[in-house]
């Protein structure tokens, strides 16, 4: 039953109606202002009106019937391990593995299992319910847009005397954060008053910083504990190792001596993967890594040598610049130094020869960014002079893929945590370029102006959405690239895998075959010497053959004349004989041939002919 009441009112109950019209403006009253009023009066500055200029609104209120919610939770926990055991570490789990699979029980004890759990697998068929009924439909492609990018925020400096960004850490647990290091890298030339402060800042508030950690020398590198998210390590810029402790506020948890310290600035730092989440290695240009525990801050816990001669000399050490650490190969670690050779090393040698495993060179410059391929481990990025290099461990001698040469140095580069075929760099022109090797790869996909200064260090987000770049002022600018850059495309995996085994087997062939012409070469020179030295023999025995025939007749000219002079000396016998042909100064001359000849001196003898 609908009831309606209408209410009527009548035109002449409205009142009269009103007429407006224009007419000029009339002064109805002036009243002069009286000083006197104003001492009655004290003013009030500022003066605070409320004004409402929102539309009226009704409230209303239903009540429904009540839905009960109710939340429950089922907790997954990894049983089989002994207690000794943790399940989270690799090492122990696969020590643990080896340890039951040799025990003599195991074999029985699978094969009885083994009935049971055909049982299962049989009821699991009879009725699968991880069925896909639309299995052989392709999957929606991800819609084609071009690569972009956008700034979402600019963190700078706070300090008055700016100084350089050198280094970047996302906070490991959502990504809310991010730890800036601020330091001056020019050698003696750090100016007077300036602020030894790094700052960890909030993504939503970038006006001022969250904490700021305040080191005993200006921080050069700053990474967060991926284990622990409120511990912070610091590498200085006198060599120290700091480390820090949110909990505890802005000042250094624990801080290493520096007679143990590294003598130049610790350029690198990263955690290892351990039972206690506390170890981590520190590089420095004077051609020390070393190991620690930031529970022991004193002193190191080893020390490695960078010498590629493997004698484990300091004198002939390579400055480390950058380091590398990857979970999936606990024993590994690779150290990019500042003559543009990358070292990799064993972690678990004994000895300084079997600590360096091998060296890749290619550089020209110091190797600023050294990081392997998350999905492919055996594929690893270094930047370094005017390039970006990727290599396979497969191929030492030199890299499978490289960029041009730029025309502005490059600074730093990364991975990109989601996609396996793209990767960023970043340029002294303050330019960030995006490489998408499945898209081209002579070309960045996508080359950014950030700003004009020159650009520093670089680090991804873990999702691979966010960049943020540190410029050389300070200014640390964030970014947020378009989701065809931080989405794994299709079959991506599979076409990045191919291209890196295919450059390997190419760099294979040509190294094979540079090998074979370097020994053609070998082979053509020792001939050539081999030959030159034969005729350089013969050239040789005629020389002696010509100096021995000089001294021989030297020596028999030096003898006659000798005897010669000894009969000249002699005083020849007057003998009376005929006139004989010629004169009697012939007959003279002839009487003494037989004077001479039995002297056994050497003459000359000259005949006239008559005229």
């Amino acid at each position: 039953m609908e009831i309606v009441y209408v209410y009527v009112k009548k035109r002449s109950e409205f009142g009269k109606q009103c007429n407006f019209s224009d007419r000029q403006a009339e002064l109805s009253i002036d009243i002069a202002p009286n000083p006197e009023l104003a001492a009655l009066y004290v003013e009030r500055n500022p003066v605070d009106t409320g004004i409402q200029c929102s539309a009226s609104m009704s409230e209303h209120e239903a009540n429904t019937e009540r839905f009960e919610m109710e939340n429950c939770g089922v907790n997954h926990v990894e049983g089989g391990w002994p207690k000794d055991v943790n399940p989270l570490e690799l090492e122990q789990t696969i020590r643990f593995r080896k340890k039951v699979e040799k025990d003599e029980n195991y074999i029985s004890t699978i094969v009885q299992l083994g009935s049971i759990m055909e049982h299962c697998i049989k009821q699991n068929n009879a009725i699968d319910i991880y069925e896909e009924y639309f299995n052989d439909e392709d999957d929606v492609e991800v819609t084609e847009e071009a690569p972009s990018a956008k700034t979402i925020n600019v963190f700078r400096d706070p300090q008055e005397i700016k100084r350089t960004a050198t280094h970047l850490s996302w906070h490991p647990d959502g990504n809310k954060k991010l730890a800036v290091a601020y330091s001056c890298l020019n050698f003696q030339r750090a100016p007077m008053g300036m602020s030894h402060d790094s700052y960890i800042w909030d993504l939503e508030n970038p006006n001022q910083p969250e904490l700021a950690l305040k080191p005993p020398s200006p921080l050069v590198t700053l990474e967060y504990n991926p284990k622990d998210s409120h511990v912070l390590l610091g590498g200085c810029y006198n060599g120290q190792i700091a480390c820090w402790d949110t909990r505890k506020g802005s000042l250094v948890a624990e801080l290493s001596t520096i007679e143990f310290s590294h003598q130049d600035p610790v350029y690198g730092t990263i955690w290892l993967q351990s039972k206690t989440g506390t170890e981590c290695f520190s590089a420095s240009t004077d051609g020390q890594v070393m190991w620690w525990d930031i529970r022991k801050l004193s002193e190191p816990t080893e020390v490695v040598i960078m010498d590629i001669s493997r004698k484990g000399q300091l004198e002939n050490a390579l400055g480390a610049i950058s380091l590398e650490f990857e979970s999936t190969l606990p024993t590994k670690f690779m150290v990019g130094t500042e003559q543009g050779i990358v070292i990799s090393c064993n972690r678990k040698a004994k000895t300084p020869a079997e600590k360096i495993v091998c060296t890749f060179s290619g550089h020209h410059g110091p190797i600023y960014a050294l990081q392997r391929n998350p999905f492919y481990p055996k594929n690893f990025l270094t930047v370094g002079d005017w390039t970006a290099r990727i290599w396979s461990e497969d191929s030492r001698e030199s890299s499978i893929m490289w960029t041009r040469y730029h025309m502005a140095y490059l600074t730093d580069g990364a991975w990109s945590p989601v996609r396996p075929a793209v990767f960023f760099t970043t340029k002294m022109d303050g330019t960030l370029d995006i490489w998408d090797l499945v898209f081209k790869q002579c070309d960045p996909a996508l080359s950014l102006k950030v700003c004009d200064d020159a650009l520093f260090c670089l680090r991804v987000q873990d999702t691979g959405c966010l960049i943020a770049c540190g410029s050389q002022l300070g200014t640390t600018t964030l970014l947020e690239v378009s989701s065809s850059l931080s989405t794994l495309q299709r079959n991506e995996k599979n076409i990045a895998s191919s291209i890196f085994e295919r450059e390997t087997r190419r760099e294979k062939i040509l190294e094979a075959r540079h090998r074979e012409m370097r020994l053609k070469e070998k082979g053509k020179v020792e001939g050539e010497d081999d030959g030159q030295k034969e005729e350089e023999g013969a050239l040789d025995l005629n020389e002696l053959v010509a100096k021995a025939e000089e001294e021989f007749f030297e020596i028999v000219f030096s003898e006659l004349r000798r005897k010669d002079a000894e009969a000249m000396k002699k005083k020849p016998k007057s003998v009376r004989t005929s006139a004989g042909v010629g004169g009697g100064s012939g007959g003279r001359e002839g009487a003494m041939w037989p004077e001479f000849l039995e002297a056994g001196a050497p003459c000359l003898v000259v005949f006239f002919s008559p005229s």
